[in-house]
C-alpha cells in the first residue's frame, strides 16, 4: 500500500481538490508548478541556505535522560521548538514564500490557530518584503496574545474571524474568501497538511526535513536510522507529517498520532477527529471530519489553539483508515500534567500542542530497549498565560 499522494491528489480515499470554480486557476497553477519549482537547484540552494542560516536547522535530537528513566525507555526529543519563531511552522513558510515569489505573487495571506503559523508567515514576509495578512479566530486572538503582538510587530495585518466558533476553522474560511476575491496577486500559505491538493503534499514535503534529520541524527547516536516509535501531536497534522514522512514505508517504525480529547472524547468538548469523525469535505479536501448527522461541521474544542480543528489532514485520515498509524487522544488535564513533567524533568517548557504528544508516551507500550522519538513541535512561551492560570505557581 502507498502512503504518498497519487497523481489525482488522493491518499487512498482521502484528499482531492473540492474547490469553487473561482479558485480553480490558483490551485491549478500551483499544482502544475510546485514539484518542478521545488526540484530546481537554485530553489533548493536558497531554501537550504535559509533553513540553515535563518531558521537554525538542523534542530537537535536530544536524549531526554530523566524522562527516559521515568518511563523506562529511550526517549529522544526532536527539538523543533528551537527553530527561529519557536516551532516547526517556519520550515513550511520559508518554502512556500519562495514558491510564491517564483509564481510572481506579491501579497501573502494565511490562517492561524495557535499563532505560530501566523508568526512564521509574517516573519518570512518581513524578510522578503511582501505584504502579509493573517486571519485568526477572535477567541484565538485573545488566548494567543503574545503571538498576535509578534505578527503586528513584524508588519502583518491580523484580521479577526468572528463567525462560528471564532477559531481555526473560521479563520481558514475567511482566508479562502479573501483568496477568491484576490486571485491574481495573492498567494495563500496553508499552515498544515490540509486543504485542496497540492497543499497537503507540498506542506508534508517542506516538513519532511524533520524526519530526514532524525534518520542521520539517530544513526550518529544509536548506530541505526529507524526508531521503534515516532510520536507527534495532530491537529491538521503538519508536524506529524514531517516527522513520519521518511518512515511511512518502513513498517517496523510505529507511527503514533496524538489528538486533543479536550474535556473527554464523549464530553461534546473535544477535537479527537479520528474517533469522532466521519468522511466529509472541509476546506477543499475529503477527509475525516467531526460532523452532525446532517453533515454540519461540529465545533471542536481543545485547550490548545493549534489542535482544535474539526478535521485532520487527508494523509493522516489515510494512516488511520489503513491502520498504518496508531491514534491516541489526550485530555486538557493530561496535556497540562505533561507540560509540568517535561519542564521539571528536563528544563524544557513545551507548547500545549507538543504536550499532548508527551502525555501519550506511557500508553504506547515501549520497552526498555526501544527508541522513541517524540517531535517537540513548539515551545511554550505562547502558552505561559494559560499555564499561569492553570497551575498554582506561587511559592513553588
Amino acid at each position: 500500500m502507498s502512503y504518498n499522494v497519487n497523481e489525482k491528489g488522493f491518499y487512498g480515499k482521502f484528499g482531492g481538490a473540492y474547490i469553487p470554480e473561482m479558485l480553480f486557476p490558483n490551485v491549478e497553477e500551483l499544482r502544475q508548478n510546485y514539484l518542478q519549482i521545488m526540484q530546481e537547484p537554485e530553489f533548493q540552494e536558497e531554501l537550504q541556505g535559509l533553513l540553515r542560516d535563518y531558521v537554525g536547522r538542523p534542530t537537535p535530537l536530544y536524549f531526554a535522560k530523566r524522562l527516559s528513566e521515568k518511563y523506562n525507555t529511550k526517549i529522544y526529543l526532536k527539538r523543533e521548538d528551537l527553530n527561529h519563531t519557536g516551532a516547526h511552522k517556519i520550515n513550511n513558510t520559508v518554502g512556500q514564500v519562495l514558491l510564491a515569489k517564483r509564481l510572481g505573487k506579491t501579497r501573502i495571506i494565511a490562517e492561524t490557530g495557535a499563532g505560530q503559523h501566523g508568526v512564521a508567515t509574517a516573519t518570512v514576509c518581513a524578510l522578503m518584503g511582501l505584504e502579509c495578512i493573517v486571519y485568526m479566530g477572535a477567541i484565538d486572538i485573545e488566548r494567543q496574545a503574545p503571538n498576535v503582538a509578534r505578527m503586528k510587530m513584524l508588519g502583518a495585518k491580523v484580521v479577526a474571524a468572528t463567525s462560528g466558533s471564532k477559531t481555526l476553522k473560521d479563520a481558514t474560511n475567511e482566508a479562502i474568501r479573501d483568496w477568491i476575491s484576490n486571485p491574481l496577486d495573492t498567494y495563500y500559505i496553508i499552515g498544515s497538511v490540509v486543504g485542496p491538493h497540492p497543499y497537503p503534499d507540498m506542506v508534508a514535503r517542506f516538513q519532511a526535513i524533520i524526519s530526514e534529520e532524525i534518520k542521520w541524527q539517530l544513526q550518529e547516536k544509536e548506530g541505526r536510522q529507524n526508531p521503534d516509535y515516532v510520536v507527534a501531536c495532530v491537529g491538521g497534522g503538519s508536524n506529524a507529517a514531517g516527522a513520519f514522512y521518511h518512515y511511512l514505508d518502513v513498517p517496523e517504525v510505529k507511527l503514533v498520532a496524538v489528538e486533543a480529547a479536550g474535556l473527554g472524547i464523549d464530553s461534546g468538548e473535544s477535537a479527537a477527529t479520528s474517533v469522532l469523525g466521519k468522511i466529509g469535505v472541509i476546506h477543499g479536501s475529503r477527509t475525516l471530519l467531526m460532523q452532525t448527522e446532517d453533515g454540519q461541521v461540529t465545533e471542536p474544542y481543545s485547550i490548545s489553539a493549534g489542535l482544535d480543528y474539526p478535521g485532520v489532514g487527508p494523509l493522516h485520515a489515510h494512516l488511520y483508515d489503513s491502520k498504518r498509524a496508531i491514534f491516541e487522544s489526550v485530555t486538557d488535564d493530561e496535556a497540562l500534567q505533561a507540560v509540568l513533567e517535561l519542564t521539571r524533568l528536563e528544563g524544557i517548557i513545551p507548547a500545549l500542542e507538543s504536550a499532548h504528544a508527551l502525555a501519550a508516551i506511557h500508553r504506547i507500550g515501549a520497552k526498555p530497549d526501544d527508541i522513541v522519538v517524540l517531535n517537540l513541535s513548539g515551545r511554550g512561551d505562547k502558552d505561559l498565560t494559560t499555564y499561569l492560570n492553570r497551575f498554582d505557581l506561587n511559592g513553588k
